[in-house]
């Protein structure tokens, strides 16, 4: 495992799925605990449009994608305050257009395999040191907003209506928790691509749910599984050539469901054993 990681170009790919597994674990755990993976999920696909703009006519990438997240959130905001249309459907409709749109616009470009194949499914090991201190900058402020706004996000998470009465001010917390989970999509997306991120976004932290409910123990235990998920992904990808981001991504979901299947294991074993106790008493 240490020989995968003596190459220069290994070390920084372990370090932008270091930075990319605590940005998205941090703002992951409210995704989860809020019921918004659709929303994220669309959100990721939503800044592909900009992403590829900023390909085709070459400006920054993390511009473009911040430009393309505004737009988004906001399509999504305005969608969401027409009763007549139900969220999902808005967010369903909007995920496929930007999608369709992003695709459109990158194939204007000469290297359109080449460039469609980097923006979904992002590419690890060309990560350079710029790109790490972008990273690093963009963990830096979800770490910091998160911190200074955890009560209003979780008092947005659990009661709306009691954060309303305590002039929280929900919505604004809303939107800055949405601009937060644009920056770290945008932040990851040179490591795992648009696609892909959304396996680190809600994968580990969907895993940590699964072993304790205490929010800031739920972040903490979501980044070690996601960096578990990095280092294995990126050790199998030097050793049998798969795709660094796509592995990575892969082994975060798989985590889910083995420990989901331990969890409910032990669930079945606890009581049985519990009444052996008692028998023999």
């Amino acid at each position: 495992m240490l020989e995968a990681f003596e190459p220069a170009f290994m070390q920084r790919a372990l370090l932008a799925g270091l930075l990319a597994v605590v940005a998205t674990s941090v703002i992951g755990t409210w995704v989860v605990l809020r019921g918004l993976a659709f929303l994220g999920d669309a959100l990721a696909h939503g800044v592909i449009p900009g992403i590829a703009l900023a390909v085709l006519w070459g400006f920054s990438p993390i511009v473009g994608a911040l430009l393309a997240a505004a737009v988004m959130a906001g399509m999504v905001t305005l969608v969401s305050a027409d009763s007549t249309v139900r969220e999902d459907t808005g967010i369903g409709l909007l995920f496929v257009g930007m999608l369709s749109l992003g695709i459109v616009i990158v194939s204007k470009a000469r290297s359109f395999a080449t460039e469609v194949t980097s923006l979904l499914f992002g590419d690890v090991l060309a990560v350079t040191r710029d790109d790490l201190v972008s990273q690093l900058v963009a963990t830096i402020v979800v770490l910091v907003v998160s911190t200074v706004l955890y009560r209003p996000f979780l008092a947005l998470t659990f009661n709306s209506q009691k954060a309303q009465s305590l002039g929280m001010r929900p919505g604004l917390a809303h939107l800055g928790m949405m601009v937060l989970l644009a920056i770290s999509i945008v932040a990851s997306f040179q490591t795992v691509g648009t696609l892909l991120v959304f396996g680190l976004l809600v994968g580990p932290p969907a895993t940590a749910s699964l072993v304790t409910t205490r929010i800031p123990v739920m972040m903490l235990v979501s980044t070690l599984f996601g960096a578990v998920a990095v280092v294995a992904g990126l050790t199998i990808s030097f050793h049998y050539g798969t795709a660094g981001g796509a592995t990575m991504a892969g082994l975060s979901v798989a985590q889910f469901f083995v420990v989901l299947a331990v969890v409910r294991l032990l669930r079945l074993v606890r009581p049985t054993s519990r009444q052996g106790e008692l028998a023999a008493a």
